[in-house]
This record gives structure tokens, sequence and C-alpha cells, in this order.
């Protein structure tokens, strides 16, 4: 089973490698957003998506009610685990 945790596109940092910095619950990191992009969004684009990340790389745009949700829901499990 794979988990994709909702996060925000706050910078590109590598047009042509198609990198850019996620903000995750006030966690950034680099992922790959190679997956979402094309000719009618490329990467400039996707400044201010929301996404899913998996193992680096953003698998799919969402939107920000979709994030929410699932952020709220990780949380959720998060606190019954702990």
């Amino acid at each position: 089973m794979c988990l994709g945790i909702p996060g925000q596109i706050v910078e590109i940092t590598d047009i042509n490698h198609k990198l850019a910095i996620v903000d995750v619950g006030g966690v950034k990191r680099q992922v790959n957003i190679a997956c979402i992009v094309d000719e009618q969004h490329p990467p400039a684009a996707c400044l201010g998506d929301w996404v899913l990340v998996h193992v680096g790389f953003a698998m799919n745009r969402i939107n920000e009610q979709e994030a929410a949700e699932t952020l709220k829901l990780l949380q959720e499990i998060a606190s019954v685990i702990s």
C-alpha cells in the first residue's frame, strides 16, 4: 500500500529538472514534479498547487479541500497511535 501525503508547492527550484519545494505541514522538502507537468500545466504553473507526495515525487494534483481533509485524517490517525 502506498501513502501520498498532501503538500503545497511553495517554490520551483529547477524548471529543467522539474524540482520544487513542497510544504507538508510546515516541513519543506524538495520533490520531483515531473508526474504533474505537461504542455498545458508547465512547471512554472505549479506554484501554489496542492499535490500528493510519495517517495519524493508529486504524484498528482489535488484541490485544497481534499488536502485539508486528508491532513486532518492523518493527524487523527497519528493521535490514536501515539
